[in-house]
């Protein structure tokens, strides 16, 4: 059995909590995949337990994906051929493959997460057939180590996001060009860092990207009954949620890109998302389970956004509307 605390012994309990937030993530995109939200051939490889979640939680998950997706496509198709993508507490993501299968090439795709986490998704990728092929270039070196990967334009590289000089460090070895026009994503992320740690590296990004979007998919509205169950629940597990206070209104979540030296930012619950998506698409999954309380429903996606923050106006119509 991987024990975090054997491999990793200067983490604090918080992230180890974090960490683990990543294999619930992945059983739950896994779950819904199963039951057919969405093709991704690629989760199983990465995580082999199944627990079958409410239908409310797999369609909160389908509109996460999907949601995030839109605008990933959007960014896409203003950037061009030197676009790359930077996820942010990755986890065993597997946006990279999905790309891949789409035939839509990158400059670059950085996963950044935790080296307890890339080494473990390092592990998974060199022992599976499937995943290595895809990540694998003609005529590119793999380069291996115990939590990175670089091969061709894709990377996995082990960093705290707390130490802005060594992730910048790990992004030159990533051959990351600072001046292309980048993308970066963060999903659950930012809300576990403390927000001084959030302000500095937002601003360093805001400096650094002059051509760049990013998106933040997060809790918000908070500060009722619903919101703190939400939050009971996640204590409970050891996440003390260092970040909540930028997760009180679709406004505070703009706010931490305004203060930070970007150009704009725009937040939507994801009741507009999930309505934003195509109603084909939102019919079929709905017939997948039945839904006894819809309200629960509405209410678990008024306590949850998309928010994008840009540094510059080429990328502030890569919404929604």
């Amino acid at each position: 059995m991987f024990k975090i605390e054997d491999d990793y012994p200067d983490l604090k309990m918080d992230d180890e909590a974090v960490i683990a937030t990543n294999d619930d993530a992945s059983e739950c995109k896994r779950g819904a995949v199963l039951l057919g939200y969405w093709q991704d051939n690629y989760i199983p490889y990465f995580i082999k337990h199944n627990q079958r979640r409410a239908p409310e939680i797999n369609r909160g998950y389908y509109a996460r994906v999907k949601g995030v997706e839109k605008i990933i496509h959007k960014f896409l198709s203003k950037a061009g051929s030197n676009a790359q993508i930077i996820n942010l507490g990755s986890g065993f993501d597997t946006l990279y493959w999905r790309l891949k299968d789409q035939e839509i090439k990158l400059c670059n795709f950085v996963e950044i997460d935790f080296p307890a986490v890339t080494s473990r998704k390092c592990y998974l990728i060199k022992r599976n057939k499937q995943l290595l092929q895809r990540i694998h270039e003609k005529d590119q070196e793999v380069k291996l180590s115990p939590t990175d990967i670089h091969a061709g334009p894709y990377h996995c590289i082990g960093v705290d996001l707390r130490n802005i000089s060594e992730l910048e460090n790990k992004l030159h070895q990533a051959e990351v060009n600072f001046s292309y026009p980048t993308l970066f994503i963060a999903e659950c992320v930012l809300v576990y860092i403390e927000n001084d740690c959030v302000n500095r590296l937002l601003s360093w990004i805001a400096t650094k990207f002059p051509k760049c979007l990013f998106i933040v998919y997060e809790m918000c509205n908070m500060n009722d009954t619903f919101g703190n169950v939400m939050l009971e629940n996640m204590r409970a597990r050891g996440c003390n949620l260092a970040g909540i206070s930028s997760c009180k209104n679709l406004e505070t979540q703009q706010a931490r890109f305004q203060c930070n030296n970007w150009l704009g930012s725009k937040a939507w619950d994801m009741v507009s998302v999930y309505y934003s998506l195509p109603t084909s698409e939102r019919q079929r999954i709905e017939k997948l389970e039945f839904l006894d309380e819809q309200e629960l429903l509405i209410q678990l996606f008024q306590h949850y956004c998309v928010c994008l923050g840009w540094t510059t106006p080429e990328f502030a119509d890569c919404d929604f509307e």
